[in-house]
């Protein structure tokens, strides 16, 4: 084995330093932000991910402050149902149900599964050819606006979707589960644990909108139940607003020498599947494992590529073309 640094402590970074760490790797982690940023509203692990938490060791931690996704619906706003969510599918084909957890307890969870010396806060990567050199891999964790990838994939950049993504978690256990899709706006409403109700507001609207709760209850006045409850009890200081981005044109390869792309440095992706944590997750085990049986690294590398990239970029198509149906 050897030396990697892995830019970016997310859900993709933590995992692959896990994973790396595991196998006999001596891994740094570099976080610009000045601590592991634990802010987030739930993530529906599928089956595959919740299996790479289970190589990680971390299966069991999860799974008791987990709930099960078992049923949901996709409805319009007069309340006529569309279609059911492929859960019972999901959980037949994979093994297990969707499991909904808070993206705060996945984060933490992870980030305690490593030494609090392995991760460097308040980083700021400026030079990644420098890290190039002193490593023996490079690992780009570091988000859709990944420098890493920046400076090694030139050309590859952030696409705006058109899309603004509001989210909270409210207290209370509100139902039917599942996707109302409006003109212009889909909200959606899972579980995230016990007591509480995760929902997500999907809008199409020009870059840095800043809807308020306000403005989500009028748009919304008229959706079915349990809409209108969930935001008269969802507040504005809860509120986690994102523009949702891909990337165009996609990465011709993860891969580059030493240097490998994963999660959404690699592959952001609308969140209309809910994919993107779990295709970090993925991408962590793929790659950790490619290293273990592989004779070097770039050969491990190009497998790398080889297994993720074509599957991941479907996945961040689909997403991209079922965010424009639904808003």
């Amino acid at each position: 084995m050897g030396t990697a640094a892995v830019v970016g402590a997310g859900i993709g970074g933590l995992a692959t330093a896990i994973a790396l760490r595991r196998d006999g790797w001596d891994v740094t982690v570099f976080e610009r932000w000045p601590r592991i940023v634990e802010l987030g509203t739930a993530i529906g692990l599928w089956p595959d991910a919740q299996r790479t938490l289970d190589r990680l060791g971390l299966g069991e931690r999860i799974r008791a402050v987990g709930v099960p996704y078992r049923q949901g619906a996709v409805r319009t706003r007069r309340g006529w149902r569309i279609a059911r969510l492929p859960l019972k599918r999901i959980e037949k084909h994979g093994g297990a149900p969707v499991l909904m957890v808070p993206r705060t307890t996945l984060i933490t969870t992870l980030a305690d599964a490593i030494p609090s010396d392995v991760v460097r806060t308040g980083v700021t990567i400026t030079d990644p050819d420098r890290l190039r050199r002193d490593h023996d891999l490079v690992v780009g964790a570091d988000g859709y606006r990944s420098i890493v990838r920046d400076a090694f994939f030139p050309g590859v950049r952030a696409r705006y979707l058109g899309v603004v993504a509001v989210r909270g978690v409210v207290d209370g256990e509100f139902g039917p589960a599942g996707e109302v899709w409006g003109r212009g706006a889909l909200v959606g409403v899972t579980p995230v644990e016990r007591g509480r109700t995760n929902w997500y507001v999907a809008l199409r609207a020009p870059t840095g909108t800043k809807p308020t709760v306000a403005d989500l209850r009028e748009l919304c006045a008229d959706y079915p139940d349990p809409i209108p409850a969930v935001l008269a009890a969802a507040t504005d200081e809860s509120l986690l607003r994102h523009d949702v981005h891909d990337l165009a044109p996609a990465p011709a390869s993860y891969v580059h020498g030493t240097i490998a792309l994963v999660g959404d440095a690699a592959h952001a992706m609308a969140p209309s599947l809910g994919q993107g944590a779990c295709q970090a997750l993925v991408d962590a085990d793929c790659l950790a494992t490619e290293l273990t049986n592989a004779p070097d690294v770039t050969t491990a590398l190009r497998s790398y590529d080889h297994l993720r990239r074509r599957p991941t970029q479907r996945l961040a198509r689909a997403s991209r073309l079922l965010s424009r149906v639904q808003a």
